[in-house]
Parts: C-alpha cells; sequence; structure tokens
C-alpha cells in the first residue's frame, strides 16, 4: 500500500473515530467559557493550576475506566484502588525507601491487582463486572486493614510540587496522553480496539485477545493506584475511603465522553474530554448556586442525556 493510500485510510479512521466527538468538544467549550465569566480566576497561574489538580484525578481514573470499556470490559473497583494506593503512599513514603519507594510501591500494587483481576475474568470467563465488584470488597478491606483511619505521611515538598501553585497536574495529563498514544502504536495498544470492538475477529486476525485483556487490566489498576497517590499529595495523608466517589464518576465521565459500554466504540481523547465535562459542570453549578441535590439531578439528566441522545440520533438515521 503507498504512503498516499495508508495516510488516507488513517485520516478516514480517524474521521470515523472522531465522528460525534464535535459536538462534545462544542458543550464543554461552553461550560469552560461559562465558568471562565463566573470565575475569571481560572485565567491566572495559581487558578489554573487548583482547577488542574482537581480535574486531574478524574481524568485518570475516566482513563482506567475508559481502557476497560473499549475493551469491552467495565470495573467496579476503580474507587478502593484509588483508597489503597493513597494509604500504600501515606504508609510507605516514611520509611528507608522515601518517596521513591512509596510510588515504586503503589505502582506494583497497582499492575498486581489489575492484572490479577484481568486473569480471573480472562481465563476462568466470569464477567467483569462481578470480578471487580468482589475485588472492591477485598481491595477496600485491605486499605481499611493497613490504615484504619486517615493518617500516614506525606512530604510537604511533595504536596508542593503536585498539589502546589503551578500547573504540574496539567503537564503530568499530557505526559501520561503522549504515552497513550505511544502505547496505541503497538500490537497491544491495537488490540485493545479490535479486541473490544470483535474479539473472535481480531482473535482469527492474529491479535493476542486474552493478553491484551489482562494487559488492559493491569494498566487500569496502575493508573487508578496512581490516582491515589496524587489525591494523598493533595490531602496531605492517606484516606482508606477516599475514592469512594470515583467508581461511578469514572463511568460518567467516560459515557458522557463517547466511550460505549459493548467495547471498540470511543477514544481516550473523548473519554478525557468526558472527565473535563464533568468537572466543570461540577463547579459551574456550584458558583450558581446550586444546591447540592440539585448538583446531583443535574449531573444524572446531563448524564442521560449524553446516553440517549447519540442512541436516538442513530436510530433515526437507519429509519431514514
Amino acid at each position: 500500500m503507498s504512503t498516499s493510500s495508508s495516510s488516507r485510510l488513517y485520516g478516514a479512521i480517524q474521521l470515523r473515530r472522531n465522528r460525534g466527538l464535535a459536538g462534545l468538544y462544542l458543550v464543554v467549550a461552553a461550560f469552560l467559557i461559562l465558568y471562565a465569566l463566573l470565575f475569571p480566576g481560572i485565567l491566572s497561574i495559581g487558578g489554573f493550576s487548583k482547577f488542574t489538580q482537581n480535574w486531574f484525578p478524574l481524568a485518570l481514573v475516566t482513563m482506567a475506566q475508559a481502557l476497560l470499556m473499549l475493551n469491552g470490559g467495565i470495573t467496579l473497583a476503580i474507587g478502593p484502588l484509588v483508597s489503597l494506593g493513597a494509604v500504600i503512599a501515606a504508609t510507605t513514603m516514611g520509611g528507608a525507601l522515601g518517596v521513591p519507594g512509596g510510588i515504586l510501591a503503589v505502582s506494583i500494587t497497582g499492575l498486581s491487582i489489575g492484572a490479577a483481576m484481568g486473569a480471573i475474568v480472562t481465563y476462568l470467563r466470569l464477567p467483569a463486572i462481578i470480578v471487580t465488584l468482589a475485588g472492591s470488597f477485598i481491595i477496600g478491606g485491605v486499605a481499611l486493614i493497613l490504615l484504619p483511619r486517615p493518617g500516614g505521611f506525606i512530604p510537604d515538598w511533595l504536596s508542593t510540587v503536585l498539589a502546589g501553585h503551578t500547573p504540574v497536574a496539567f503537564l503530568l495529563l499530557v505526559v501520561i496522553l503522549a504515552l497513550w498514544k505511544a502505547f496505541l502504536a503497538t500490537p497491544l495498544g491495537l488490540g485493545i480496539y479490535a479486541a473490544g470492538d470483535n474479539p473472535v475477529g481480531a482473535f482469527r486476525s492474529g491479535v493476542p485477545v486474552e493478553r491484551v485483556k489482562v494487559v488492559a487490566f493491569a494498566l487500569s489498576g496502575l493508573l487508578a493506584a496512581l490516582t491515589g497517590l496524587f489525591v494523598a499529595a493533595q490531602t496531605g495523608s492517606g484516606d482508606p475511603v477516599i475514592g469512594t466517589p470515583f467508581t461511578l464518576n469514572s463511568i460518567a465521565a467516560a459515557v458522557l465522553g463517547g466511550v460505549g459500554f459493548l467495547g471498540g466504540k470511543g477514544t481516550m481523547r473523548g473519554a478525557i474530554c468526558g472527565s473535563l465535562l464533568l468537572s466543570v459542570m461540577i463547579n459551574v453549578m456550584f458558583f450558581l448556586g446550586f444546591p447540592p441535590v440539585a448538583q446531583y439531578v443535574a449531573q444524572g439528566l446531563i448524564i442521560v442525556g449524553a446516553v440517549a441522545v447519540p442512541e436516538l440520533l442513530g436510530a433515526w438515521r437507519a429509519r431514514r
């Protein structure tokens, strides 16, 4: 195949994958403009830094959830893994190995737990939602055993670097997205979409479907655990239940970003935009004076609309 033909094919694939995201980008832009009008401080370095620090954990767990949704799965263990990552960071960074040892411990824990759940789902042929639900109870229990109440030790300098007045969180997100782009160029990265869209066809085409699923779970666990480390740096301590809200929020943000539950549908950039929309939406409703109950209702209605509208439009096009 010639270079020009390859370029046209790649462009056509990218156009298809981005179809439907234009509306999402416009909605996100509108909410960002409204947020800037309500809170002009976001345009300063300090305001932008604080905003991205609050958005960054949601962006990471959304990526963790989207990894599995693109592969045709889902995880309910995101929140407990965030809590466990925070607890391990807070209980190891005061040791002999310090911050490097704590980061290594958190990373190994996330990768190992994710890979273990992926292996159970893949090789025992059990539903991912059941395995991750059971895993969430076990992981949450371990976090409470390690640290029954908020505490532990996080160096002040680490909190200053990650959650200070500089946009380090935003730079980290850019680096992670660049790594994801590079991962997509590998056979395993391409296999995540292929195995999620058509596992039988992908297997017949030589894609190691089982290995791809385990790798997706492992990377998802890594991202969730590292989110816990960042949250611990934000708060200055470990909390065994701090990750609870992230499970449902990660699903909501991924769905808002156009990632489908059945696999092979959506993009990581769409998922990131979904997390940004959810984060900005919460801030805008706060500045508009919405009571907490109304905020939850509004979020639910927007999420339902985000899921229902594309389906209705698809059905309408199919009838034409």
